[in-house]
């Protein structure tokens, strides 16, 4: 988790106005081991305005604060960056989304391929995900 001085200064660093809500919101984030659903953080955050969580996810994203993943699992989940080039794609990593458990995981080391795209066409971002059964789930599946 980062620190809470860390954070504070990284959205000053981008122009945004470090509000307590959306400190919780990037503490949330931060201090989660895996990325985490619209529905994850107002659990978290029980007494905040859902609207205003959802406001600050959104406001995070386009500064390259956080980042969304589509899982396929019918909810975005976000993810704190923890670099401040996260955005580039020598940055970005693959997700594994687990299909028995339905968590998803970041794939940190391993990266997104390069994909040479066609001329004229410029990338912004990339999803690229695995499916397939994690590590515990398949401990627990296996007869003892």
């Amino acid at each position: 988790m980062r620190d809470s001085n860390d954070i504070k200064k990284r959205m000053e660093e981008c122009g945004i106005r470090p509000t307590p809500i959306r400190l919780l919101v990037a503490s949330a984030l931060s201090g989660a081991d895996a990325p985490l659903s619209l529905l994850d953080i107002e659990t978290i955050l029980d007494t905040a305005p859902k609207s205003t969580i959802f406001r600050a996810l959104t406001l995070f994203e386009q500064h390259h604060i956080v980042h969304s993943i589509e899982d396929g699992s019918g909810s975005l989940k976000y993810e704190y960056c923890h670099c401040s080039d996260s955005h580039t794609h020598n940055a970005m990593h693959t997700h594994f989304y687990c299909e028995s458990c339905r968590r998803t995981y970041c794939l940190k080391e391993t990266h997104i391929p390069h994909v040479e795209l066609p001329e004229g066409f410029t990338m912004r971002r990339a999803n690229y995900i695995i499916k397939g059964i994690c590590a515990k789930c398949q401990k627990a599946e296996k007869p003892a």
